[in-house]
């Protein structure tokens, strides 16, 4: 039987597709709803650009971190573009439909697509009883702008019918090559090759060869987590540094990522963590789902703190990485992030943006060629090479610091804590915690922010009545774009103190259920940059908790995770 474009109509639309600070999640059984994905794809395909008159039709890239539901939902979108009338041309997707979101983001950018739909929850759990997630991309490469977001949630709010081909044979996403949906041209990529392409044209990739080979005895461990950078640290690490394949572990994509959660901290990495300081590896690294996030660890028990991570790339990026041999066009964080590339940024004389948590904040300013290296606390590191965080560059870009450092410093400690121990010699320390907790109650997390809101600590107060805590600023975060002028407020509360501590509470917008509190603290010293960061944060920690009375109104009496 030939493909028929057919309507389907919506008994009533859906009121809960609002997407978060990066795209939909819910949980899988949500997504398997009759309709319910195709309402959101097609509040997709309508945000779409109409192609100029006389063009021929857009080309969308189509991936994901390989968790449960992706490959179902990549040949849906392949029935709904093919019912587009050739508004949707070509769909580019991820061999078996797998594409780590930095390597979707280089796809869209490269062949010039309109944009990138891609299927991930990140770091949320996966399998059938986990989470699933949609996510759009614009042509850029990036995360869609709240603006547009907007526009397909009212969309989806309004939906009465979607168009879809019907007896469409299902596309083989197994088989790299052209393919042909109805009128839609679907071309099946490897899903690592253009990625390493655009690495080779960032980093040295025979500096660092030469750097191991030199140094046979250093040890590397990169944890994939069951994610979708497995394909990828094998092919990178693996093969093109000639590490091999033990260098990498978890490096199968699996849909549920082996039971685990695929967020890389020092609670849900425990595995690579435990072999890494068990076994005084030098250079230990994790990346979540969809390969955006990392994280760096080492021999020494050493743990790069995400804040101090983009710092310490920024200081040494010109020196270390050939891309940013000319320079840097200035360096961003998110709000919670600690000061200590700002710091970078002062003795580099460089602009450091503050911008709101969520990597679309980022976009703007590296469009306008303002901003080159940027990150945020929550274990996302990037730069102006594509348009989201991007673990595995993040992990290179570590390599490359070490190698630089090793040249810089002969006969010296080659180690992640003699390049932390250089860079506090020369900045001090900031030192920064980050407390999650997970599910709690909706309601009581939003009471707890209300009432936090509404009493927040005055400038020149006593917080608690401690003398050491007197209040320079307080308030709610908000944030204009310089380039656009765009506004975005209820950013996080914070509590800043003359002493140059502060906290910070934020509810997560990433949860697919309940509601997630994040409460940051922040302390700097000049000189006493050895201390525990727990026992340097203490007082600041029991004092803030105290004050938004979060035991009171969530029953916590722990967090889920420390950072």
């Amino acid at each position: 039987m030939a493909p028929t474009r057919r309507l389907v109509a919506l008994d009533a639309p859906f009121t809960d597709q609002k997407p978060g600070t990066s795209g939909l999640r819910k949980r899988v059984k949500v997504f398997q709803q009759p309709h319910y994905t195709e309402s959101f794809v097609a509040g997709i395909l309508a945000a779409v650009p109409a192609p100029a008159a006389g063009a021929s039709g857009h080309t969308l890239v189509v991936g994901g971190d390989g968790r449960y539901y992706g490959q179902e939902a990549a040949q849906l979108i392949i029935r709904m573009a093919a019912a587009t009338e050739g508004k949707i041309a070509k769909i580019i997707v991820g061999h078996k439909a797998i594409l780590s979101t930095p390597a979707a983001s280089n796809l869209i950018r490269k062949r010039q697509a309109v944009g990138g739909i891609l299927l991930t929850a990140s770091h949320n759990p996966g399998g059938p009883n986990n989470d699933f997630g949609i996510k759009y991309n614009v042509s850029n490469g990036g995360p869609a702008p709240e603006g547009i977001t907007n526009k397909i949630y009212d969309f989806t709010k309004t939906l009465k019918e979607y168009a879809i081909m019907e007896d469409l044979p299902e596309v083989d996403l197994s088989e790299i090559g052209t393919h042909q949906a109805g009128d839609l041209e679907v071309e099946v990529v490897d899903s690592v090759a253009d990625y390493v392409e655009l690495l080779h044209g960032i980093f040295d990739f025979a500096k660092l060869r030469a750097f191991f080979a030199a140094r046979p005895d250093f040890k590397v461990l990169v944890d994939s987590m069951h994610g979708v950078t497995g394909p990828y640290a094998l092919r990178i690490f693996g093969e093109e540094l000639g590490l091999g394949a033990g260098a990498v572990m978890n490096a199968t994509v699996l849909p549920d990522f082996g039971g685990g959660h695929p967020d890389p901290n020092l609670t849900y990495a425990h595995d690579l963590v435990e072999r890494v300081w068990r076994d005084e590896i030098d250079f230990g690294a994790a990346s979540d789902g969809d390969g955006d996030r990392n994280m760096i660890i080492g021999a020494h028990k050493t743990f790069v703190n995400p804040s101090d991570s983009v710092a310490v790339i920024a200081h040494w990026a010109t020196e270390a990485i050939p891309y940013f041999k000319n320079g840097l066009h200035g360096v961003a964080r998110s709000m919670p992030t600690s000061g200590a590339l700002d710091r970078v940024a002062t003795k580099h004389a460089l602009t450091c943006y503050e911008v709101p948590t969520g990597w679309k904040f980022f976009g703007n300013l590296m469009d306008a060629q303002r901003l080159s290296i940027c990150g945020e606390e929550s274990f996302g590191t990037g730069s102006d090479h594509i348009r989201e965080k991007d673990g595995i560059w993040a992990m290179m870009a570590w390599l490359s610091i070490l190698a630089a450092f090793a040249e810089a410093n002969p006969g010296a400690e080659v180690s992640l804590r003699a390049v932390l121990a250089d860079f506090y010699a020369q900045y001090g320390r900031h030192y920064f915690a980050r407390y999650d907790y997970e599910d709690v109650s909706s309601d009581g997390a939003k009471g707890m922010m209300a009432e936090l809101r509404a009493n927040l600590p005055a400038a020149g107060s006593l917080v608690l009545g401690n003398a050491d805590m007197v209040v320079q600023e307080s308030g709610d975060f908000s944030y204009t774009d310089p380039v656009d002028g765009s506004f975005t407020s209820g950013q996080g509360l914070y509590v800043r103190l003359e002493n140059g501590s502060r906290f910070v509470f934020r509810l997560s917008g990433t949860g697919s259920q309940g509601a997630t509190i994040r409460l940051y603290a922040e302390q700097y010293h000049a000189s006493q940059v050895d201390l525990d960061p727990q026992q340097a944060l203490g007082p600041l920690l029991r004092a803030a908790l105290a004050v938004a009375k979060l035991q009171e109104y969530t029953g916590r009496d722990a967090p889920t995770v420390i950072t």
